[in-house]
């Protein structure tokens, strides 16, 4: 297939195409390196997260959030000056302790300030947060092919350096603000088969794009031949859609159904994984990755809010660590997607990979009707018992027409 094809000239576009495949067969042996490193930054937040849950309950979220803004700034100066693999891992891995800080703090703060609706505000919260990384891709594909390598993390550096200033400046974080609930154990959480069917449902619909962040690029190499910058523009259908379906479905997925909304979700996430390999351009990716995106969005949007709901029926109110284990769920799935992604593409090939991803989660779908109505545990129970020792029977207002209340009972309800 490198055989040199009929052509006007030995530099013409079939020696550029050429060229190209052989690029791409290089690549394809870099799967594995590639895919390490974009995984060492959810490995690295996977085991600090926990910790950071525990950090947040007893000395609140202001301070963590900021060291976290402080070594998200550090690690992207890095990433802009650094020349070799091993800068570039050490970067990634800071970037992961600074994301641990930032996500698990951050969430809690929104959960605690809308306390009558934390579900729905840690989804537009965590829905934000997972847009901006959606558009990374496209973003940094144009500025590394129109303006630098170090362009759009010198960006990047400055908005976080932004950040910091509106912190100092609005949160103070410099006071110790304990919750004012003691919070229920990791422990504890991680064995309620319920949490874990939501973290599930997290962690494999997210592994289908963290799969594709490092394969795909190759993948369109070795059967495609684009210029740089379409490399990183083939996950933009992805972002646009998942603005439209966390923001569409943080709203709709309370009135149908949250379980039923992350349901179709995760189904739809595994058909559109099945159809990327059957794209022959960049053109034939829009479809599938607007799928892609589109549905993640539905599960993100519906699961953080089942994941507070949770904790407020079947354990105490406190965010901090059943959101650590939100965010351990979600970087299980980038660290197990980029690290295993490159070792399936070299064995079996790209195509192989989708299917299995797809099919993992289609599989997975249906355990989300088990969100469908989740007992509230017994302590719960009791102490609403206690709170409301008669039993009430509402009327409609006909009702309450033919039975006029009497001058006592009238005194009573004065």
């Amino acid at each position: 297939p490198l055989s040199s094809p009929p052509g006007p000239s030995p530099g013409g576009p079939p020696a550029l195409r050429r060229s190209c495949l052989q690029g791409g067969e290089f690549l394809a042996q870099e799967n594995t390196r590639v895919g390490l490193l974009f995984a060492s930054k959810a490995l690295v937040q996977l085991l600090v997260n926990p910790w950071v849950g525990v950090l947040t309950n007893r000395i609140g979220y202001h301070i963590p959030m900021f060291l976290g803004f402080t070594i998200m700034f550090l690690s992207t100066l890095m990433f802009a000056f650094s020349g070799t693999y091993t800068l570039l891992f050490i970067a990634r891995a800071l970037q992961g302790i600074g994301s641990a800080f930032s996500s698990v703090a951050g969430s809690g703060d929104s959960g605690t300030a809308f306390s009558e609706d934390s579900g729905t505000a840690i989804s537009e919260d965590s829905g934000t947060a997972r847009l901006w990384g959606q558009f990374g891709a496209p973003f940094g594909s144009i500025m590394y092919e129109f303006v630098g390598k170090a362009s759009p993390f010198l960006v990047l550096a400055f908005l976080a350096l932004l950040d910091g200033a509106l912190q100092l400046c609005i949160l103070q974080p410099s006071r110790i603000s304990p919750e004012s609930t003691k919070a229920t154990p990791v422990s504890t959480l991680l064995r309620d088969p319920y949490i874990l069917v939501a973290a599930g449902a997290l962690c494999f619909s997210n592994m289908g794009v963290a799969m594709l962040e490092p394969t795909l690029p190759i993948w369109m190499l070795q059967t495609m031949c684009p210029p740089q910058w379409q490399l990183g523009m083939a996950f933009l259908p992805a972002s646009i859609s998942y603005l439209i379906g966390t923001n569409l479905f943080g709203i709709l997925a309370n009135k149908m159904g949250r379980w039923l909304c992350s349901m179709i979700g995760m189904a739809v996430v595994g058909i559109s994984l099945l159809c990327v390999p059957l794209a022959t351009n960049i053109y034939g990716l829009i479809g599938p990755n607007a799928g892609l995106g589109f549905a993640i969005g539905m599960v993100d949007s519906s699961m953080m809010p089942i994941m507070a709901y949770l904790v407020d029926l079947r354990h105490t109110s406190a965010y901090g660590t059943v959101y650590a284990i939100a965010d351990v769920a979600f970087c299980l799935g980038f660290a197990i997607g980029p690290s295993t992604g490159g070792a399936i593409v070299l064995a079996l090939g790209f195509p192989w990979l989708m299917v299995m991803v797809g099919a993992l989660n289609v599989a997975f779908a249906p355990l989300c009707c088990l969100l469908r109505s989740p007992p509230a545990s017994e302590e719960n129970l009791a102490i609403l018992r206690q709170e409301c020792p008669m039993q009430t029977k509402s009327y409609t207002g006909k009702e309450s027409q033919e039975l006029p209340l009497t001058g006592g009972e009238a005194e009573n309800v004065e």
